[in-house]
């Protein structure tokens, strides 16, 4: 990878892997003392009697990602654990790459790298270093979105994204898909018309593809979406609020609903030591946001470049959708896990073209100076 991009740095890499190795040693050894659905995705090759019979969207596909290393190659539970651990590293390396091939220079929180701290963040590790569908889907997002920004030459990647996404969650790529159309409809790039009205036919075709198979996958009728996205929701909602960590999100406001999927639990709701760590994580959060409640936001989103718009797009689809069924801080943990990267490099690149202009500026005020001392200096006729 570093002959590909020089700006690699291996060393971080090789630390991400053995920390979020040690996350993959945590949640097995959470997995040996709770229930976890890990034990079942393994055991499940023994139900079946041909590999593709679990060759399904949905939680069936990990059964069939499992079935050939369990049943063909003798992998025990701890082994595939590690396995998917593996493989959840990979998007935290795709990650990565968008994040660091898309900026120009090295956003800071009081003096430390960005993007190293979002590389570490414990929860991101946590839900990722597991055999169950958050490891596969979050190496799936980053594999698509590394592919997007360079789509001319990483068919492989965007191809190999789209295929996890659709299989684990389609309603994940039907989002992805629509904030693809929007960002290189509207980015800033000078991109020839034909090849965005390219993107843009391909995008609404997926989406069509899919828009059946995700309503049918999601539990809703496809003559009457409405009404059984309402009955879902509500069974949905009575369900996860059974649970001790459960919310009311069906009296909350839509503003409400939104904090509370992208940072709760805070401290005085945490239902857990977990949820503790994932408060600070929290608290984070709320900090890097607030550095985009800046009148200058507005002006730079409306001239970002199309994977800003693109992010922002997948990141607020995807949050919308989700506050309609979430009730459970268990679950909002989890599931958010897999677009806060959505989010945090829209606020990375805005601190990126902040730090851009600020330069511009100062090259511009440096010229007029220039200028005006030759004007002077040519009329005193020196």
């Amino acid at each position: 990878m570093q002959k590909e991009h020089k700006w690699i740095k291996a060393g971080l890499l090789n630390q991400m892997f053995w920390y979020h190795m040690f996350f993959g040693l945590v949640y097995w050894t959470y997995s040996q003392f709770n229930r976890s659905d890990s034990i079942m995705y393994h055991a499940s090759y023994k139900h079946y009697t041909n590999w593709f019979d679990a060759f399904v969207p949905g939680t069936l596909f990990i059964e069939w990602i499992n079935y050939p290393f369990a049943k063909w190659l003798g992998f025990n539970y701890d082994m595939m654990m590690f396995f998917s651990a593996w493989v959840g590293f990979w998007g935290f390396v795709y990650f990565y790459l968008f994040m660091k091939e898309n900026l120009r220079f090295n956003p800071k929180f009081e003096g430390w790298d960005a993007i190293t701290i979002f590389m570490f963040l414990p929860n991101m590790h946590f839900w990722t270093a597991s055999l169950g569908k958050g490891a596969y889907i979050f190496a799936g997002l980053a594999f698509l979105t590394y592919g997007l920004s360079w789509p001319q030459k990483r068919i492989f990647h965007i191809a190999l994204g789209s295929f996890i996404c659709y299989m684990i969650r389609p309603h994940i790529l039907f989002a992805v898909l629509i904030g693809m159309g929007v960002g290189f409809v509207l980015g800033r790039e000078k991109v020839p018309l034909y090849q965005k009205y390219a993107v843009v036919i391909f995008a609404i075709g997926m989406s069509v593809y899919v828009y059946e198979d995700l309503l049918v996958f999601l539990g809703y009728d496809p003559n009457n979406v409405v009404a059984s996205f309402e009955e879902e929701s509500a069974l949905n909602r009575g369900r996860l609020q059974t649970s001790g960590s459960g919310v009311d999100m069906g009296s909350y406001s839509m503003p409400m609903k939104l904090f509370t999927f992208w940072f709760r639990p805070l401290f005085i709701d945490s239902p857990n030591v977990i949820g503790l760590v994932v408060s600070m994580e929290n608290a984070l959060y709320i900090y890097m946001f607030s550095r985009i409640v800046n009148k200058d936001f507005l002006k730079y989103i409306r001239i970002a470049p199309a994977m800003v718009k693109m992010s922002a797009v997948v990141f607020i689809s995807i949050s919308l959708s989700m506050t309609f069924v979430m009730s459970n801080l268990g679950i909002i943990i989890r599931q958010k896990s897999q677009i806060m990267y959505f989010m945090l490099f829209v606020i990375v690149a805005f601190m990126d073209w902040q730090k851009t202009t600020r330069i511009k500026k100062r090259g511009e005020i440096f010229n007029r100076i220039v200028e005006e001392e030759r004007r002077r200096l040519a009329e005193a006729g020196v």
